[in-house]
């Protein structure tokens, strides 16, 4: 009888290399995290020295490879410099991930007190740059070193606000909207114009309590659920929100050989909001 081999496409992910912005953020520290233990080595990327050095001491602890690239995503030149250090430190990028992105509460609309008219064009401008702009300048940076490569993954974060707006949630809906669609684009655009072994995929998160959303969905004092947080709860089948290492799961899939034949993909990590209609 033929043996039947294992198959740990996981695996073939060790000695790669990756960058991840947004890297001490909840979600893009598990990321970091979860590469580090599939033996990639990660360039970990934020404006923030000290937490990017508490994420790469982390990683060395558990025996990983990482490197600190302090840098502001809506810089070019900061972007430019990292993508020189950590090629000069481990030889190539193999995977850039655009975790950076978010939302903060002057961009939110939450009447009578925070009207959607009275939003400051500030706080407009700020999550419409972090979540697009700060996707576009770093894919291409980090983009135009795979084209020269001819092969590469990246991998963006969308979310259920680009599959229908949310109440609130202006600009960082508009935002992850587009994200989706630039996914879709530049997943066509890198294949056809520098080879079709460059991959571009997105996840898009369901419900995860960041530092980003947590004052929109529990109570600051109690940790419960807010009214909203509740209505999300009873609109997501599995009746939680996910957890980062639910995220991690996919984003490994995405970037691994397994996932050869995926571009153009936004997959939807959300316990079932997505496919719920409401009855």
């Amino acid at each position: 009888m033929a043996r039947i081999e294992s198959i740990n496409p996981f695996s073939e992910l060790a000695g790669t290399v990756a960058v991840v912005t947004g890297a001490y953020g909840v979600l893009g520290k598990s990321a970091c995290l979860a590469l580090a233990r599939a033996g990639v080595k990660v360039g970990v990327l934020g404006r923030k020295r000290e937490k990017l050095d508490e994420v790469v001491a982390e990683i060395a602890a558990g025996e990983g490879e990482a490197l600190a690239l302090p840098c502001d995503v809506l810089n070019r030149a900061e972007l430019e410099a990292s993508l020189a250090a950590i090629t000069a430190q481990f030889g190539h990028v193999d995977h850039l991930l655009n975790y950076a992105g978010g939302n903060r509460p002057d961009a939110t609309a939450l009447p009578p007190e925070r009207q959607f008219f009275d939003l400051p064009k500030e706080g407009l401008q700020f999550a419409t740059d972090l979540n697009i702009m700060g996707t576009y300048l770093p894919c291409q940076v980090f983009g135009k070193h795979m084209a020269d490569r001819k092969r590469g993954n990246i991998l963006n974060i969308s979310s259920m606000a680009a599959y229908k707006p949310l109440t609130r949630v202006v600009a960082y809906s508009a935002a992850k909207a587009a994200i989706t669609n630039f996914t879709q684009w530049l997943s066509v655009h890198m294949a056809q114009e520098y080879g079709p072994a460059i991959r571009v995929n997105a996840l898009a998160p369901g419900f995860f309590l960041t530092e980003q959303n947590r004052f929109l969905l529990t109570e600051e004092k109690t940790g419960q659920p807010t009214a909203r947080g509740k209505t999300i709860l009873a609109h997501t089948p599995q009746g939680r929100f996910g957890e980062p290492t639910d995220l991690d799961a996919a984003m490994l899939f995405l970037l691994s050989p397994a996932a050869r034949f995926v571009t153009g993909v936004v997959l939807p990590v959300d316990g079932g909001f997505s496919a719920f209609g409401g009855v």
